[in-house]
């Protein structure tokens, strides 16, 4: 009885755990940031005439116009994965309005040991926020990322000015722990959100300007005294800026956890289209590229399935930011919806072999519990006293000797022979 009573308890904790997410979430979140049917965790398109859709492995993509925030097509808009560098569009967002270009920073130690991708930054030396923009952009400098957020105040200010942006915004799915985008714990965004930050990017004229970089010179180390400081030339990582007719930027990404994440926007014939990819292969870009290709041919065709515009208004006429981050962490197949988008079919199969899981548990203790049990129950052995043994037969009395036997009569009937004396003659 001590045994099924804990089990049962625990098993039920796991179904009502395991379904009331879905219920909760259902009731209390009727709309969703960008549009009801942005909720969903697969295909989301409404082209009826036009061509198919590319393929496209990533885990999470949308495909939206920048100019009307219309989004034309998506898949799992709203996953929460990691956004690995395109989060470095956040950070240029947050400190942008708080830096001058022609401001000069010193760099530090903290900034030039930045891991992962860098510039290559000098300790000391002094650079304009106009390189360390270049930078950020064009190669993805970490250290450059870390430079701008502690001239903007400090990393730890940057990073709250990145979550107070993106909530600005409506990027709900976003929450920064760094202003690189390298993988930390609970450091996500979404394909949706990453569409809505590039939008509010190419909306300034200086971030839409390092977007379409190609190349710059960098400053190097410090000259000596009367000796001119050199440079050295950097170039972009976007090859769809270099391989795509009407490229405007904007970054690219990659992690070994993130995988190859991209933000891609473009411009032909009087329309600007973003395509975000997350959680894809190392050329991300390519399918950006597709995606971008489909849009400009077939947007005339598609019907808009959700805005970019993150605030909506209520009945009542007032604004307010709507939809709670619809997704959770991305699992090494791609993303898994939140308990309002998760399948019934889904609950029910994970409660079940929940509920298995524990029952073999239970199969498993009892029997533990059998073996122990006869165990203690199993009679011992009786071990010899070799000891005593040994004692007892030594104290045992000796048998007494044993007489001489008679001898022999001779057969002539003489004497019996004696033995002869012993001794010295006299």
């Amino acid at each position: 009885m001590t045994t099924r009573l804990p089990l049962a308890a625990l098993a039920g904790v796991l179904v009502v755990g395991l379904s009331a997410p879905a219920v909760s979430a259902t009731s209390s979140t009727p709309r969703t940031v960008g549009g009801d049917r942005l909720a969903s965790s697969g295909l989301v398109i409404d082209a009826t005439g036009a061509a198919p859709l590319p393929k496209v492995r990533a885990a999470s993509w949308v495909l939206a116009d920048l100019d009307t925030g219309e989004v034309l097509a998506a898949k799992n808009p709203h996953g929460r994965l990691r956004p690995a560098s395109t989060l470095k569009i956040l950070t240029a967002l947050a400190v942008a309005p708080r830096l001058e270009t022609d401001a000069v920073y010193t760099a530090q130690w903290e900034d030039a040991n930045a891991e992962g991708s860098r510039v290559g930054l000098v300790p000391d030396a002094t650079y304009t926020v106009h390189n360390l923009f270049e930078a950020l952009f064009l190669v993805s400098g970490n250290d450059a990322a870390n430079a701008l957020a502690n001239a903007a105040g400090g990393v730890d200010q940057t990073v709250e000015a990145m979550n107070r942006t993106a909530a600005d915004l409506g990027a709900l799915d976003t929450t920064a722990r760094n202003p690189s985008g390298l993988d930390a714990p609970g450091q996500y965004s979404s394909a949706y959100d990453l569409a809505v930050l590039a939008r509010a990017a190419m909306a300034r004229e200086d971030l839409r300007a390092y977007a379409a970089t190609v190349k710059s010179q960098f400053p190097g180390k410090m000259p000596r005294a009367g000796k001119v400081r050199k440079t050295y030339e950097i170039y972009t990582q976007d090859r769809l800026l270099l391989n795509y007719r009407g490229a405007l930027g904007v970054k690219t990404g990659w992690t070994t956890k993130a995988r190859g994440t991209f933000v891609g926007a473009a411009t032909r014939g009087g329309r600007t289209l973003v395509a975000t990819v997350m959680h894809t292969d190392f050329d991300a870009w390519r399918e950006s590229a597709a995606l971008l290709t489909w849009g400009f041919r077939n947007a005339g065709l598609a019907t808009p399935v959700g805005t970019l515009d993150a605030v909506a208004h209520d009945e009542a006429g007032a604004t307010e930011a709507v939809g709670p981050k619809a997704a959770k962490e991305s699992t090494a197949s791609g993303a898994v919806p939140d308990g309002g988008s998760r399948p019934w079919w889904v609950e029910l199969v994970v409660v079940m072999v929940g509920v298995v899981a524990l029952l073999r548990a239970r199969v498993l203790l009892l029997r533990r519990l059998r073996r122990a049990r006869s165990r203690r129950n199993r009679p011992l052995p009786q071990l010899r006293d070799r000891r005593r043994e040994t004692t007892v037969a030594a104290a045992a009395p000796r048998p007494a000797a044993t007489a001489a036997l008679p001898q022999p009569a001779p057969p002539d009937g003489g004497e019996p022979a004696t033995a002869p004396a012993t001794g010295t003659a006299s």
